[in-house]
C-alpha cells in the first residue's frame, strides 16, 4: 500500500512566443501512446521532480534548494522539446491519481519562448504552436487549454507583454 503522504511533483510550462505577424502563439505536443497517465493526449513541457536528479545540484544554503522548480523546467523543456525558456512564473496546481494509484501534483508555469527549435524528446510523438482560442480543438490531458487561456488573458492584461 502507497503512504497516502507521498506523491509525484511535476511541473509543467506553458511556453510563449509570438509569430512573424506578432501574434501570440503556445506550444503543446502530444504524449506518447505508451505512456501510464493520458497516453496520447496533448499536454505542454514539463515533467517529474526527481531527488537523484536535484541531489547532486549543490543546496541554496546548508538545508534546502531554492528555486528548484525553476532549474527543472528549464532542465525538462530542454529535453522534451530542445527548447530555451525565459523565467517560469507560477500560473496554477493541480493534483490527479495515476492509473497505477500513484497521486501527483503539479504545479503549472509559464514562460516566454528564449531560443532554440522544436525538437522532440523520447516521450512525445507531435508538436504544435496554436493560438489560445485554437487550443480547445485539441485532446488535452486536463485543463491545459483553459490553462492557455489564463495565459492568454494575463498577458492582454499585464504588464509582462512583449
Amino acid at each position: 500500500m502507497l503512504d497516502p503522504r507521498l506523491h509525484f511533483v511535476t511541473a509543467t510550462a506553458i511556453i510563449v512566443k509570438k509569430d512573424s505577424k506578432g501574434q501570440r502563439k503556445y506550444l503543446i505536443a502530444r504524449r506518447s501512446l505508451k505512456e501510464k497517465a493520458f497516453p496520447g493526449r496533448w499536454t505542454v513541457p514539463g515533467g517529474k521532480l526527481v531527488q537523484s536528479e536535484y541531489g547532486s545540484l549543490p543546496k541554496s544554503n546548508a538545508d534546502a534548494w531554492y528555486n528548484i522548480i525553476d532549474w527543472l523546467l528549464k532542465k525538462e523543456v530542454k529535453e522534451e522539446v530542445g527548447l530555451k525558456i525565459d523565467t517560469p512564473h507560477y500560473l496554477t496546481d493541480l493534483v490527479f491519481v495515476r492509473p497505477d494509484g500513484f497521486p501527483v501534483v503539479t504545479l503549472s508555469y509559464w514562460s516566454w519562448y528564449k531560443s532554440g527549435k522544436v525538437k522532440l524528446g523520447k516521450d512525445l510523438i507531435d508538436y504544435a504552436w496554436v493560438g489560445a482560442h485554437e487550443a480547445k480543438d485539441y485532446d488535452f490531458m486536463s485543463d491545459i487549454d483553459k490553462e492557455i487561456l489564463a495565459v492568454e488573458h494575463l498577458l492582454k492584461n499585464s504588464s509582462r507583454k512583449r
